[in-house]
């Protein structure tokens, strides 16, 4: 999940709102006219190399979250797309009160947009708005048809999010908001099975494990994977550098996951908990995200100068006072006082892998889970490689481009797998060209993104370089089988070369973009993506982890 705004006018805003900015009828048939082909290719054999792509990062349920009232519209509902993608009340009539949509979308509090949703989506989903659903199934199922064989869904929470947000119909308590967010994706399966014919007919399937996923592939489904990025996982938040929770909390809360059906975990996720210190995030977001921090733990993010290669996003301010008083200020962070002054880069959070979050990494190795390392600061990253290396354990994971590439080639020579975020096809294509050449030589490579959907991240945006624009209609790089028109929701028609992104339906339209710019070789990648990550899974899971 990544928080993201645009940075006009970004001062005068108030900073409780720009903290949050850091941060009837029944369904008809074909609501998003997904693509109507066969269906998608099967693999011949549970054995064989699966063909298809993955999005290693994405939130189909976040509407739950932060209170359930900040993201307005459904990925479903059982009575119908009209009822799925609706505004929130709040938002109703011009938009004007749509305070935290206006400041994420435009940079200001002020502001106003369509509300009406279906059917004319006439200012909404857009790439580019942070508020409104980006993942109705409908939607994915275009993706699905198109080549997408793997889709990891993390369920997310953020409790100091949502205790700062007034609209609130959900509980703060975030392994609760996990829990319904876990009840909500078996919902989903069911509704999608409903509209397929019966139980264990539709498309979306959830897996537990490599194997049920190279299954539901070879039976032409989508496997969905079950992930957590929570800021506090079993409670493990820290007070003024008290833990909140034990080693007994973290193993009834990792035993409980499993349960859940629960394989790949963060450890933590935008502010500091008891488990790790966080990869900052950089320049005027970091800024409002670090008040967020101080409210949520008593500190402010704390600063030492980064002694090897990798390196924490660059906190504002930075500079001038901050490094005429950066020794007084070593001292009161020592004593417990911190002041959101800062020295000049490079910044690197002090904070690394605490006591209690080793337990966490030794405890997801001990279950044959997958490690998140995106979002741990640089130090705690570090350690958390070193644990993994020493295991010589292949679950880990850069799931959406949160980690320092430093540490990439580190992350492949453990078999595991790297995922670049969902970015506009150029910048997409230079980060994948960067990655590859940080990869092991020695073992297959395949490629995947994380799209973030409903993360209150940006999509990807129109190219601002569109000489070579995506013609239509045009035939899936990955699945040639299938051949795509321009997407239709309702009486609303989209166009990535104007709407980038708009919602996920336009995935596929992305990736022939990308194809286009990239050439077949990304392509070949991406196509081998979801099977790199099934044989890191697989690798995962027979894992023995030294006593």
């Amino acid at each position: 999940m990544r928080f993201s705004h645009p940075l006009r006018r970004a001062a005068s805003v108030p900073p409780i709102l720009a903290l949050l900015g850091s941060l009837l009828t029944p369904v008809p048939a074909q609501a998003a006219a997904p693509a109507r082909t066969t269906a998608p290719a099967r693999t011949a054999a549970l054995d064989a190399e699966v063909r298809g792509y993955i999005d290693a990062h994405t939130h189909l349920m976040s509407y739950e979250a932060f209170g359930g009232r900040l993201m307005c519209g459904k990925p479903f509902d059982p009575r119908g797309v009209r009822e799925a993608l609706r505004d929130c009340p709040d938002h109703a009539g011009n938009g004007v009160f749509a305070w935290w949509e206006n400041f994420t979308r435009h940079g200001t509090p002020f502001g106003t947009h369509d509300p009406s949703g279906w059917p004319t989506f006439e200012d909404w989903p857009a790439w580019d708005s942070r508020t409104h659903q980006q993942a109705h199934h409908t939607w994915l199922e275009r993706s699905w048809r198109a080549g997408q064989r793997v889709l990891v869904n993390h369920l997310v929470a953020n409790r100091q999010l949502c205790e700062i947000y007034p609209l609130k119909r959900n509980t703060c308590d975030e392994m609760e908001v996990i829990r319904i967010q876990a009840k909500r994706m078996r919902e989903l399966e069911a509704y999608i099975d409903g509209l397929s014919g019966g139980p264990g007919k539709g498309w979306f399937r959830i897996v537990r494990s490599s194997a049920e996923a190279r299954e539901v592939i070879e039976k032409g489904r989508l496997a969905v994977v079950l992930g957590v990025e929570a800021s506090e996982p079993f409670g493990c938040r820290i007070i003024a550098g008290d833990p909140q929770c034990t080693r007994q909390d973290i193993d009834r809360g990792l035993d409980e996951m499993k349960r859940l059906g629960v394989s790949s975990m963060f450890v933590c996720h935008k502010f500091d908990n008891a488990l790790c210190g966080v990869r900052f995030d950089g320049g005027t977001t970091g800024a409002f995200v670090n008040t967020g921090n101080f409210l949520g733990t008593g500190r402010f993010w704390q600063v030492e100068k980064c002694t090897g290669q990798a390196r924490d996003h660059t906190i504002t301010p930075a500079g001038g006072l901050g490094d005429s008083l950066k020794d007084l200020l070593r001292l009161l962070g020592q004593a417990g006082v911190t002041l959101p002054l800062y020295p000049s880069p490079p910044h690197c959070n002090v904070h690394g892998l605490s006591d209690l979050g080793e337990h966490m990494v030794r405890g997801l190795m001990e279950r044959n889970m997958i490690v998140e390392v995106d979002h741990m600061s640089a130090k705690a990253a570090d350690r958390t490689l070193a644990l993994l290396e020493a295991a010589r354990y292949p679950g880990v994971i850069s799931s959406h481009s949160w980690t320092d590439e430093t540490y990439l080639p580190r992350i492949y020579r453990l078999g595991g797998m790297v995922a670049g975020y969902g970015n506009s096809a150029d910048r997409f294509i230079a980060e994948w060209r960067r990655n590859k050449r940080l990869s092991d030589p020695g073992r297959p490579f395949g490629y995947g993104y994380g799209l973030d959907a409903n993360g209150m991240g940006a999509l990807p945006a129109p190219r601002a370089n569109n000489t070579r624009p995506l013609r239509y209609p045009f035939t899936s790089p990955v699945d040639p089988s299938v051949t795509l028109d321009r997407q239709r929701t309702g009486v609303r028609t989209w166009d990535l070369n104007t709407d980038g992104v708009a919602n996920y339906g336009l995935v596929p339209d992305w990736l022939a973009d990308i194809h286009n710019l990239g050439g077949q070789e990304i392509t070949t990648d991406l196509a081998r993506g979801a099977e790199t990550y099934l044989t890191m899974w697989h690798q995962t899971e027979n894992h023995q982890t030294p006593p």
